[in-house]
């Protein structure tokens, strides 16, 4: 990071000419706001310093002699070479190419790969009325995801999304990665714990609770909680507490009105499994950075070959990281093969 930063990422995509903008949250995006222009950019440097590019020719594997790369294999022969850079993705996006080929090659030439699972992705959940829900978005909210035995997992503070499956959105796709940890190897469900109040402690829920009562105390209950809940969300809060919402609000004894506060401080969902590996944004796991010199990205079992970008044992948070993982990598793995060559 320290060799090819985010400033520096900016800085390149600035003076191949493409401008970027900061927003609101501090992301980086193209000031045309047009994913393929990154793409353009990249591609018009790479012509315009000379690189070769082939198409439509399937990588075989590395050819290694001695602990030394010798060349590239391919369907269409052989590439000999002092330096070769794996960077092939995960197994996330497969329509892209990233289809997990490099894992093979990588563990040809005898490296680690720690198992692919899915890094940034969708939650499936266990209870019905979650996917009933589907396209309600819940902002500042807070979740806490916990193991069976009670143990806290992680904690997110943000926005969420109801889906036809389960749940998804900014802090679910950022808890994910801890989670399907859980879920892959220590196959336990996990419980999802929703607080729809997080800047409420319980006592001050109960009287705003109170008040919203008492203004609508002549209006069905399920009508009397529209500024506390989203519409959507209302009937499944009540169902959830066994509380008929066709009462009149006045009519809600105490008993009942503290069994809505755990529901609205905490609702449970039982998270079995994430969206398949196929529709994760990355895919955690991969090459083992431990057999990979972090000043280089050159192996340390084989001279000559270079890994960058997500084939690496290397996930972050939603929000660029990732990618600027990918670039920083890139840059180093590409300066240290080149000079790998030049002796």
């Amino acid at each position: 990071m320290k060799q090819f930063s985010n400033q520096d990422l900016i800085n390149f995509f600035n003076k191949v000419g493409l401008k970027t903008v900061i927003e609101s949250d501090q992301r980086v995006f193209p000031a045309s706001g047009r994913a393929e222009d990154v793409v353009q950019v990249l591609y018009r440097n790479m012509l315009d310093n000379g690189v070769e590019i082939i198409c439509n020719c399937r990588v075989r594997g590395v050819d290694i002699e001695a602990s030394q790369i010798k060349g590239v294999k391919t369907e269409q022969g052989f590439i000999p070479c002092d330096s070769a850079i794996i960077a092939t993705g995960g197994m996330s996006y497969p329509s892209t190419g990233s289809t997990g080929d490099g894992y093979d090659w990588a563990r040809a030439a005898g490296h680690r790969i720690i198992p692919p699972r899915p890094g940034l992705v969708p939650l499936v959940a266990k209870e019905k009325w979650v996917t009933e829900l589907q396209g309600l978005s819940l902002k500042n909210i807070e979740a806490t995801a916990y193991r069976l035995d009670g143990s806290r997992i992680n904690q997110k503070f943000g926005e969420m999304l109801f889906t036809h499956f389960g749940v998804s959105g900014p802090i679910i796709l950022n808890m994910s990665r801890d989670i399907s940890e859980i879920l892959y190897n220590q196959r336990e469900t996990v419980r999802l714990c929703i607080d729809l109040m997080p800047n409420l402690i319980e006592e001050e829920l109960d009287e705003q609770l109170q008040h919203e009562l008492a203004i609508y105390s002549r209006h069905l209950l399920k009508n009397s909680l529209n500024r506390l809940l989203p519409k959507r969300l209302i009937p499944v809060i009540l169902a959830l507490s066994n509380i008929d919402g066709n009462k009149e609000s006045s009519q809600v004894t105490r008993v009942e009105r503290r069994k809505l506060l755990p529901l609205l401080k905490g609702m449970e969902i039982t998270i079995t499994a994430t969206r398949p590996l196929s529709e994760a944004i990355v895919t955690a796991g991969g090459v083992d950075i431990k057999e990979i010199n972090p000043k280089t990205m050159e192996s340390k079992l084989v001279k000559g070959l270079y890994f960058a970008g997500e084939i690496l044992d290397v996930d972050g948070y939603t929000g660029g990281f990732n990618l600027q993982a990918a670039f920083s990598t890139g840059y180093l793995a590409g300066k240290s093969a080149a000079q790998n060559v030049d002796g």
